[in-house]
């Protein structure tokens, strides 16, 4: 007897909570990362992707059906940005039409959005000193919400003249343009709730309800660049730590609320900065893991459960990241050494990944098809393992290697 729709999401769900759980599932959960894979497998360029939402929703959708993932996560919100990022003329990114070609991926664009004498003003007010300076700086559209005046500063009868600040030719365009994108968006989350209600009718969960940050990675990503946060652990070290105890709550309500509303438990946590080649392990002790600790530990504490994302090579801090509640969390690690991973983390924390994106793009099935049998055989012995990409699936990658992890799963995956 087939299985309905309503069948299969379960049994999805119940397979990656296993894992998640420290439980064995019926096999290893199959869970790739997409990105523009979709629109590469295809045929749409990246520039379509990001600015036509249906068609990047029907490309998702073929992908979707064709591999069967236990479950997906939502194209649109994270790619389909081109006209949003048109409107606000966002400083950070540069896009396929906006800076790159039609067939690159989106980049960020690094620089330093708050000077290291500008920490005091951000742990006074952030909200004030988002609005007023960062805002400004970020969006080529909103320079005029520089002109605005400091709201906590406007009591009693001055709000009422404080007003007058918005009728400024400077102000009403940055609002105007803030309208425009406000529309927009709405239309975006439309397609984009319209997409995921299609996901499940079919039976498939989403993997991705809201998305938090390491608060280090948070100053480091958005405010003082790689080199200012990393420079500031010497030079401003008591004004880095204030600002990312200060920036936690913020980081954690924005990943709840969205969460919520997607009614999806996980989250995701992309790292960026605490590799090992970027800071020592009692740097990383010191800076780095308490926040984050701080941010996933509150995340299960309100029954979330975290996707923790180590891009790079994290193997020295294995033991210390260690050192959460078991059973209640997923580490997916690109280049660390994964199998000593599973020694360490095994009886603790779901491990996910790690077929390399070289491997994905230039090997043959048979090379992918092995290295998912190896990981399979051991890293997800006993449970709490989740197949996928280094990554995810790479953009470039070949739809036939692909297709060799569905294959391994089910030849070597079941318990």
């Amino acid at each position: 007897m087939s299985q309905t729709s309503a069948d299969l999401y379960q049994a999805r769900t119940q397979r990656v909570m296993d894992a998640i759980a420290q439980k064995t599932p019926d096999r290893v959960p199959f869970m790739p990362f997409f990105h523009l894979f979709p629109a590469t497998y295809t045929g749409l360029s990246f520039k379509e992707a990001m600015y036509d939402y249906d068609r990047l929703a029907d490309a998702a959708k073929k992908a979707i059906l064709d591999f069967e993932p236990d479950m997906y996560q939502n194209p649109l919100t994270a790619y389909a940005l081109g006209p949003l990022l048109d409107t606000l003329d966002y400083r950070q990114l540069k896009w396929p039409g906006h800076g790159l070609t039609d067939d690159q991926n989106y980049q960020f664009v690094e620089r330093e959005y708050m000077t290291i004498s500008e920490y005091d003003a951000f742990l006074s007010d952030p909200t004030d000193f988002m609005a007023r300076v960062f805002l400004p700086r970020a969006y080529g559209a909103l320079e005029g919400l520089k002109m605005l005046p400091s709201l906590p500063s406007l009591y009693y009868t001055r709000f009422l003249t404080g007003t007058a600040a918005l009728a400024l030719p400077e102000v009403t365009k940055a609002l105007e343009s803030l309208l425009a994108a406000s529309v927009e968006a709405s239309r975006l989350l439309t397609k984009a709730n319209a997409f995921t209600q299609e996901m499940a009718a079919l039976g498939f969960p989403s993997q991705v309800g809201g998305v938090a940050y390491a608060p280090f990675d948070y100053i480091g990503d958005f405010f003082r660049g790689t080199r200012g946060v990393l420079t500031d652990m010497f030079r401003a070290p008591d004004k880095l730590m204030a600002a990312m105890e200060k920036i936690i709550p913020n980081i954690v309500e924005g990943a709840e609320s969205v969460a919520q509303k997607n009614n999806v438990p996980f989250i995701f946590i992309p790292l960026h900065k605490g590799l090992d080649t970027f800071m020592s392990l009692d740097q990383f002790k010191t800076f780095y893991w308490p926040t984050l600790k701080h941010v996933i530990e509150t995340l299960i504490d309100k029954a979330f459960i975290p996707v923790v994302l180590w891009e790079g090579d994290c193997t020295s801090r294995l033991e210390t990241i260690a050192d959460i509640p078991a059973g209640k969390a997923v580490y997916w690690f690109e280049k660390s050494d994964i199998f000593k991973a599973k020694k360490i983390l095994g009886q603790r924390v779901c491990i996910r990944g790690n077929v390399p994106a070289a491997t994905l793009i230039v090997d043959s099935p048979e090379d992918v098809k092995k290295y998912c049998k190896r990981l399979i055989r051991e890293v997800g012995q006993g449970g709490g393992f989740i197949l996928d990409g280094s990554v995810g699936i790479p953009d470039e990658a070949k739809p036939e290697n692909v297709q060799a992890m569905v294959e391994a799963v089910r030849e070597y995956g079941v318990y």
